[in-house]
């Protein structure tokens, strides 16, 4: 954004909200602006029982669709040298960033597509990036003037047409992922090399665009992320969310990250996500979320990506059992393309996961870890439970050859427990181990009466 571009003075409460000491002003709020309070918040219950949601990065960096989401960056920052030569390469020696606004189209943006493909992806919950690192709002926020989707390039108001065909159109939960800083900002810039002293960048962008955003959308998730290196305090992150909380139109469904200031990672806010692609290897009894790519490399779409660069329908499956197993939920990015279209090869693997979690959802929706999370005597083979029905899920990844599958880790009663395929009609034959476990003897299947293919799970009723 140009400095000719910025917006006037915030509203009132917004200029409140950055006072540190101020609270909002709601009669017996119950959490305070600080981290202590915010941290206690339970977290809705909707988030944990969904676990899987579908992240959507889309923006100008759609344009070059060359390397990565921070393609400016690259470019104007650190200069890497093939980003500056697919720009020598392919553009006029003046030709700018902001250039790429007009471009991005989005021309054949059918939004009900994409609602149909997330819904039968078998997702509970979207978060779509209404704001990168760029700066540039895919809504017509008054405080981005010129640079946004409705003043440039689609000429729309993309977060209220995907909020309105999620809303009516699926059983999905609607989130907005929002960056709080900008690289090229000229506020942020000055509040940066002034060590961050001054707060001219919240007062006059972030703020007033969070509270708009909340206001005009109410998104479910607020996924925030980009710090700029800038303490929460700068960002005056705990007033925020303390207005978010108590007096904000999804104060009692939102759910928020951890990502709202430096060192509050894995901290302070909602959920945890730590590092992106977070896979702990253990248990975490603090909830988390996972937030990967299909394409291992990229955020937002690339039209340089090779076939081998996307994680194939066996190792999504895998991602989100271990997930969900661990006690996280699996957010899996796509990048659609300047048009407005999601690619075939993600919309496979959006549809391949939707046929795998119809037969296997009920192991991974609305579930629990159990005590053990994977199998110690038989590999690729992970635990879920609903203890309130007294049912263990084990989901196997490989068809033993043998048609046996041993799990060491149950303990089954004689005349109680019963052994079922999901997705298989009948009972299965198990023989209890010594000292525990027991031995599942999986039913004669040819490939095109197996349940599923990539993937299956026994469903346990009356374990020890």
């Amino acid at each position: 954004m140009r400095a000719s571009q910025l917006p006037g003075p915030p509203p009132l409460l917004l200029l409140l909200l950055l006072r540190p000491d101020f609270t909002p002003a709601v009669s017996a709020a119950p959490f305070e602006p600080t981290w202590e309070s915010l941290d206690a918040r339970p977290l809705p219950e909707w988030f944990d029982q969904a676990k899987f949601g579908i992240f959507i990065h889309w923006g100008v960096f759609s344009v070059p669709s060359f390397g990565s989401e921070w393609f400016w960056w690259y470019w104007q920052n650190q200069k890497i040298p093939k980003y500056v030569n697919f720009m020598k390469d392919n553009y006029p020696p003046d030709f700018k960033y902001e250039d790429f606004g007009p471009l991005f189209t989005a021309k054949f943006f059918n939004v009900s597509q994409w609602a149909d493909i997330f819904q039968a992806s078998g997702a509970k919950y979207i978060v779509l990036t209404s704001k990168h690192h760029e700066g540039f709002t895919l809504w017509g926020s008054e405080y981005s003037w010129n640079w946004n989707a409705v003043d440039e390039g689609p000429k729309r108001d993309i977060v209220r047409e995907l909020e309105v065909a999620i809303r009516s159109r699926t059983n999905l939960h609607f989130g907005l992922y929002y960056s709080l800083f900008e690289w090229f900002h000229p506020l942020f810039l000055e509040d940066k090399s002034g060590s961050f002293q001054k707060q001219k960048f919240p007062a006059a962008k972030m703020l007033p665009e969070l509270y708009e955003l909340v206001v005009k959308y109410q998104p479910e998730v607020l996924w925030s992320d980009g710090d700029g290196g800038a303490p929460d305090s700068y960002w005056n992150s705990t007033g925020f969310l303390a207005w978010l909380y108590n007096e904000s139109p999804v104060r009692d469904t939102v759910v928020t990250n951890d990502r709202w200031g430096d060192r509050c990672i894995c901290k302070h806010g909602g959920y945890y996500t730590c590092t992106d692609r977070y896979h702990p290897g253990h248990l975490l009894f603090h909830k988390w979320e996972n937030c990967m790519t299909i394409d291992k490399f990229s955020w937002g779409y690339r039209r340089d990506a090779e076939i081998t660069d996307y994680l194939t329908i066996e190792e999504l499956v895998k991602q989100l059992v271990e997930t969900v197993a661990y006690g996280g939920n699996l957010l899996m990015n796509v990048g659609p393309t300047l048009d407005g279209t999601i690619s075939a090869i993600f919309e496979e693997r959006l549809r391949q996961m939707g046929t795998w979690l119809k037969v296997n959802g009920e192991a991974i929706y609305k579930t629990h870890p159990w005590r053990f999370q994977n199998e110690t005597f038989t590999p690729d083979v992970w635990y879920t439970s609903k203890p309130k029905e007294k049912l263990v899920y084990a989901i196997f990844l490989k068809w033993p050859i043998s048609g046996q599958l041993v799990l060491a880790q149950p303990t089954a009663i004689p005349g109680e427990t019963e052994v079922k395929l999901l997705g298989h009609a009948q009972p299965l034959f198990w023989t209890s181990l010594k000292p525990n476990g027991l031995m599942v003897q999986l039913p004669r299947l040819s490939i095109h009466q197996m349940p599923t293919r990539w993937g299956w799970a026994l469903k346990l009723t009356n374990m020890m």
